[in-house]
């Protein structure tokens, strides 16, 4: 593995939904689901939450895999440009609620992690804006790009092809990649309309500035305010996930659904081993059985309350094997039976 990549395996996530928006693109092309899901080692219940995160190394198996199939050199960047944003992340669905469209791209700063984590250069944000005599330069300022090219593909097509598809005007002036010239330099010249640089000093590409001042507000103010808040929340909860046992949950969650999920199975999809899974549990003051019943016990509390689903609904959607053991792990954790929870 590129050693670029392989620094951000243990640390960096991707948005479930971002990646499985790659891997139907994919589909439509002709790659196999499952053959794709294998070889990039993600298991089909991790893609099931839009909520839930990869590790960033899964996503880069998975493009790499997917281009390998489909005999698409240039997938990511036809992801890019044929898949609008909003359909797999709410980052997007944000930039649609944006007054403006210098407003959707301060809550894209804002919130871009939800889609993808990457260490970033200068201040620390993963878009920068640079003018000069020219106009101004969108600059993506992640720490080795060139170790994946493909998510600078993706991530300039959409950000281009997103706009135009909404009827925004074209302002773009010039690209610039780091990365060498690939054999596809036809498809991003078709793609991007305009001068087309590799070999670039930096990631960038060149706007009028009057860009920034455009109207969006494709979504009404309310929607835009439930979205910031979620999307808040999500982010909340990506920080939380830094922490050994946070990991664990979010790991844990779509697998409690098919039975008693193991350690040796989480260790895997966490891409290390049982023992140093261990050993991250004990150095936080827990165990992975602990993490794992507090987790059952949260949930328990949701589906039977929030949810009002019926006890045995709540035993299988927690890997019980029957109501009744389901019945006897509630009262150990809240001194008192299901149906009692659900009928308040």
């Amino acid at each position: 593995m590129t050693p670029g990549i392989k620094s951000m395996t243990a640390e960096f996530t991707v948005g479930a939904g971002f990646a499985r928006g790659l891997l139907d693109f994919a589909v439509r092309k002709g790659a196999s689901r499952d053959a794709l899901l294998a070889a990039a080692g993600i298991e089909p219940a991790a893609l099931e939450e839009m909520t839930g995160r990869l590790p960033f190394a899964a996503y880069v198996a998975l493009v790499r895999a997917a281009k390998a199939v489909t005999g698409d050199p240039a997938l990511a960047l036809h992801y890019g440009e044929q898949v609008d944003i909003s359909k797999v992340s709410i980052v997007g669905l944000l930039g649609q609620a944006a007054a403006t469209m210098i407003e959707g791209f301060i809550q894209l700063n804002r919130f871009v992690r939800l889609i993808v984590e990457t260490p970033n250069g200068g201040n620390g944000e993963r878009f920068q804006l640079v003018r000069d005599r020219q106009g101004v330069w969108v600059v993506d300022a992640r720490l080795s790009p060139d170790a994946f090219p493909e998510l600078t593909e993706s991530a300039f097509a959409q950000l281009v092809c997103g706009p135009r598809r909404h009827g925004q005007p074209e302002t773009l002036k010039a690209v610039h990649f780091t990365f060498p010239a690939p054999a596809y330099v036809a498809e991003f010249e078709r793609i991007f309309r305009v001068p087309v640089v590799f070999g670039a000093r930096r990631n960038a590409f060149l706007v009028d500035e009057r860009l920034f001042d455009n109207r969006v507000a494709l979504l009404p103010d309310y929607a835009g305010d439930l979205l910031t808040q979620s999307a808040r929340a999500e982010l909340e909860a990506l920080d939380g996930s830094k922490s050994a046992r946070g990991r664990v949950e979010a790991v844990l969650g779509p697998m409690i659904r098919a039975g008693q999920p193991g350690m040796d199975a989480v260790a895997r999809r966490l891409k290390i081993s049982r023992q140093r899974l261990y050993r991250q549990l004990r150095a936080e003051g827990t165990s992975f059985e602990q993490v794992l019943d507090g987790l059952r016990h949260r949930l328990a509390l949701e589906y039977l309350g929030e949810q009002n689903a019926s006890v045995g609904e709540a035993a299988y959607l927690l890997g019980f094997s029957d109501p009744a053991a389901f019945s006897r792990a509630f009262k150990r954790w809240t001194g008192t039976s299901p149906r009692s929870v659900r009928g308040s």
